[in-house]
């Protein structure tokens, strides 16, 4: 492991944001409890131990970007963060997986509290991009998966343009690497129940957009990010 790789506590964190902040009004204290006991179980079940390697877990603004192995990613990383940094946070997801079914939609509304993407009706004047945007405001991070869809072999694909925009229109934003190893195993494609077994979910440090830098460019350098947090 580098030595520059911190274990660290919810106790490490600083204070929750005190109220009026220009945070939102928060989830109900059963969708909370919710959320603590589903935290607890995602951890439970992928046996994920967390990495924080050259970073440190803040409330400041962020959008975590990470390869995609399985549907419990978002859920895996929501859970990985500190409390404190988890209720500020928003997973993206797919709004035809997380809206089927009464119990998946209110995990993904009310217990996330997800942004959820329409993948068959984007538009125009109705971006994605803008939509998480207007979402987070000046407060809330983003969970997002640059490959889109997930990995078949589990290699890393190319990141479509999403993080770049997101960069690009919201410059001061932090951008932090997040690789997850062996989720793909835990939860299999087709799978519905998750087989236990060991995971590693890695946060790398921040990057933002340079100056001038082209799309392709960037993009190449933030798939490099997440891939050198791969052991």
């Amino acid at each position: 492991m580098p030595k520059l790789a911190l274990m660290l506590s919810p106790a490490d964190m600083p204070p929750a944001p005190a109220a009026g902040s220009g945070t939102t009004e928060g989830p109900s204290l059963f969708c909370r409890a919710a959320g603590l006991s589903l935290a607890a179980l995602a951890r439970l079940l992928s046996g994920s131990s967390v990495r924080w390697i050259a970073s440190q877990p803040d409330t400041c603004q962020r959008v975590y970007f990470a390869n995609h192995t399985s549907h419990l990613d978002a859920i895996v990383i929501w859970s990985s963060l500190p409390q404190t940094v988890r209720e500020l946070t928003r997973p993206v997801a797919a709004k035809d997986y997380w809206q089927r079914g009464i119990v998946r939609r209110w995990l993904a509304e009310e217990v996330f509290n997800a942004i959820l993407i329409d993948r068959t009706d984007i538009k125009v004047h109705q971006s994605p991009i803008d939509l998480m945007l207007r979402e987070i405001g000046a407060t809330k991070s983003l969970i997002v998966f640059p490959e889109g869809s997930r990995s078949v072999s589990g290699e890393i694909g190319e990141f479509k343009s999403g993080l770049y925009y997101l960069a690009r229109k919201r410059p001061e934003i932090e951008l932090v690497p997040v690789h997850i190893d062996n989720l793909n195993r835990v939860l299999p494609r087709g799978e519905f129940l998750p087989v236990p077994l060991l995971s590693c979910i890695s946060f790398g440090p921040p990057l933002w957009l340079e100056r001038g830098e082209a799309k392709v460019d960037f993009l190449d350098r933030a798939r490099r990010a997440v891939l050198a947090l791969k052991e």
